[in-house]
């Protein structure tokens, strides 16, 4: 399932991964791992963050995505369902609406 990682790091440990020069390294090697379909960094209510699109084939791949994260950053992660437009056309929001309207 295609889903929106969206990764937010701690100013404290991400400032020191760029002051000791490994936060490049860092972030190819979970890049390298993760292959997400697209990946864009940005500030987000003033934190630096990530926001990645990644296909997950099992809820039990959730840790593989999540934790080089936690772990070398010390970020906060979400993870959310996303559909593209093909997916929302197949998706019987019509019959849906009118079932439950």
């Amino acid at each position: 399932m295609r889903m929106i990682l969206h990764v937010y790091f701690p100013n404290d440990v991400f400032n020191a991964a760029a002051k000791d020069g490994s936060v490049g390294a860092k972030m190819q090697r979970i890049l390298a791992q993760q292959k997400p379909e697209a990946a864009y960094f940005s500030e987000y209510h003033g934190q630096r963050s990530g926001i990645l699109i990644v296909d997950l084939k099992d809820a039990s791949q959730i840790p593989a995505f999540a934790e080089p994260w936690f772990l070398l950053f010390n970020a906060k992660v979400e993870l959310h369902p996303a559909m593209t437009p093909q997916d929302l056309a197949a998706s019987g929001l019509d019959a849906l609406g009118k079932e439950w309207a």
